[in-house]
């Protein structure tokens, strides 16, 4: 997701507590509707005498909150970007830093890679690491990347070989946008291994989720895969999680709630989704502190949390 304040220490929180979640307020509600109408009509709406209104009652009025110019370009951008056969990946949207693990061999501590061919985002790295090292802590050690980023030309190949029960056609694959990655285990298949049962009990407390689970075949339109790992981040794995959501239904929650707040071990989370329509920009509340991401379809979510520190 793109980190939009600097300086924000990371923070992986161990999922402690349970999202709490809470209605829209009709507060927000108004907040909500304020965003997109024209302002002008309640300017025409005004009587004379609100026209009329001296100066000292205006300085009386609280002062006007900041506003986020957000644009349409917005909703390609992000860790919550829904890749499949309809919606393909933006070239905006692929993870920055891009590298061979084969050939930064530094970063490989506490799991091996399959091959040369293995690259992910130096973020993601470094949030699979922090994983592998609590996993450790259980005992489970045997943590194998099999895959991560692959460009278009070597999704094609991958497609091509493999057809299309197995693959997605290029630049319609999660492993173009880089946010997501095979893991095997070095003593079974995920499905049984530790390492699998581990991280499909583990993983969305690092914001983390198992992107296609055998009963979600019919939502996702893929084939379980134990092994695919997909990066949403906090607090969306955790919401996901409660809910048994996938993306795609995670994504139509949110249209549908279009805000909820709550709370992971006392930070409190506040989840806003605004429609977006192409080549137009929206202006939004502007929090002190907060991520920015697509959906890849129609609309962006903005997620704002308290001064504590996170992630």
């Amino acid at each position: 997701m793109k980190k939009l304040i600097a300086g924000i220490a990371v923070l992986v929180l161990i999922g402690y507590g349970v999202f709490e979640y809470q209605q829209r307020p009709a507060a927000v509600e108004d907040k909500w509707a304020d965003v997109h109408h024209d302002p002008r009509h309640e300017q025409d709406s005004r009587n004379d005498g609100q026209e009329g209104q001296d100066q000292q009652g205006q300085q009386d009025q609280p002062e006007e909150q900041a506003k986020l110019t957000i644009s349409s370009d917005e909703v390609r951008k992000g860790s919550l970007l829904l890749i499949n056969r309809q919606y393909p990946v933006s070239e905006d949207g692929v993870l920055p830093e891009i590298v061979s693990l084969f050939q930064r061999k530094d970063l490989v501590k506490g799991f091996g890679i399959l091959d040369n061919s293995v690259q992910l985002p130096l973020d993601l790295v470094q949030k699979f690491s922090v994983i592998v090292e609590s996993a450790k802590n259980d005992g489970v050690t045997h943590f194998l990347i099999t895959s991560g980023y692959r460009d278009n030309e070597q999704q094609r190949e991958l497609y091509e070989k493999m057809g299309a029960d197995y693959a997605n056609p290029a630049g319609h694959s999660e492993h173009n946008l880089g946010l997501s990655l095979d893991i095997g285990s070095t003593v079974g298949m995920m499905k049984d291994a530790p390492e699998g049962k581990w991280l499909e009990q583990n993983a969305w407390k690092y914001g983390f989720v198992l992107r296609y689970p055998e009963d979600k075949t019919d939502i996702t339109g893929v084939l379980y895969e134990p092994w695919h790992f997909r990066y949403v981040g906090l607090p969306h794995s955790v919401i996901m999680q409660e809910h048994s959501f996938v993306l795609e239904q995670y994504l139509d929650y949110l249209k549908e709630q279009r805000q909820i707040t709550g709370a992971i071990d006392g930070q409190t989370y506040s989840v806003s989704f605004y429609p977006v329509i192409e080549g137009q920009d929206i202006q939004v509340p502007l929090p002190d502190q907060y991520e920015l991401s697509g959906n890849n379809i129609d609309g962006v979510i903005l997620t704002s949390w308290d001064a504590k520190v996170r992630r």
